[in-house]
């Protein structure tokens, strides 16, 4: 079991900054991968970036590169998603989500996460 929590989002305006954080507990050492997601009222739940323990790399959706950072705490059990120059279309609730499976490749797909915390809303004003 392992569970996520997710804290930091809120309401900014476009062009500001937010940096979200995921607390993990449990059997986080059986992790391997983390990633954020995203879903907008009306929409699919969407990857936003994933990171691979071990040293396997970052992926982001071509929609944030360049503009979102995701980097973990291994001494903290924290994940993080900075993001900067926030737009209007990155308005929707944001969720952590870990897979302990080791199915996850690749760029962040949904499908492939077993355990999702309970999301944390930001909203881009323009």
């Amino acid at each position: 079991q392992v569970q996520l929590v997710e804290s930091g989002g809120g309401s900014v305006q476009a062009g500001g900054s937010l940096r979200l954080s995921c607390a993990a507990s449990g059997y986080t050492y059986i992790t391997y991968s983390m990633g954020w997601f995203r879903q907008a009222p009306g929409k699919e739940r969407e990857g936003v970036a994933t990171i691979y323990t071990g040293g396997g790399g970052t992926y982001y959706a071509d929609s944030v590169k360049g503009r979102f950072t995701i980097s973990q705490d291994n001494a903290k059990n924290t994940l993080y998603l900075q993001m900067n120059s926030l737009q209007p279309e990155d308005t929707a609730m944001y969720y952590c989500a870990a897979d302990t499976i080791g199915v996850a490749a690749g760029p962040p797909d949904p499908a492939f996460y077993n355990y999702w915390g309970q999301g944390t809303q930001v909203t881009v004003s323009s």
